[in-house]
């Protein structure tokens, strides 16, 4: 077994606040989407506040702007969760909430086992993955890098969902 885990965190622009009737078919899906991230298969720890909430917590000055970071046992878990379960229809119908956002929405990177990185870290990484590209510090699910201690080997994942589409 890896002695790192898999960080993930993403960012989303709403398209009002969190609180406007637009985004309440978004709102009324996120307890059920986190049950199911925390009971799936490879899932170590979540962001989250005192109340359960990740949206409560606010990493940037706009306040429309979400995080969600994440911790899996490696990146084959995340993958699974993120484009094999329902979560998939979440990603699928963002537009209906999200405005896009330039640059990447997505990094990923290894954390020791047992360490739970900080908002800000995430923030560090998204600003990282932005300036310099995939690199061992901060990566993306098209361009993965394996853990530190070389304990698997990871694959590109070709998903349709990776990035936002034209159409």
């Amino acid at each position: 077994m890896s002695r790192y885990h898999l960080a993930q965190a993403n960012v989303a622009r709403l398209i009002a606040p969190l609180d406007d009737p637009r985004i309440g078919s978004f709102r009324v899906q996120l307890d059920p989407i986190n049950a199911l991230a925390e009971s799936s298969p490879g899932f170590v720890w979540r962001l989250k506040s005192d109340s359960g909430n990740a949206t409560d917590i606010r990493a940037f000055e706009d306040d429309r702007i979400l995080l969600n970071m994440s911790v899996w046992e490696s990146l084959e878990a995340l993958q699974q969760y993120v484009y094999k379960s329902a979560h998939v229809g979440v990603l699928r119908d963002r537009k209906q909430w999200m405005e896009k956002m330039e640059g990447p929405v997505l990094v990923l990177w290894w954390v020791p086992a047992g360490q739970m990185p900080s908002a800000g870290e995430a923030v560090a990484k998204l600003e990282k993955l932005k300036r310099q590209g995939p690199s061992p510090e901060a990566f993306t699910f098209r361009q993965p890098f394996p853990p530190p201690d070389g304990a698997s080997q990871v694959a590109p994942l070709d998903a349709r969902y990776c990035e936002w589409a034209s159409a």
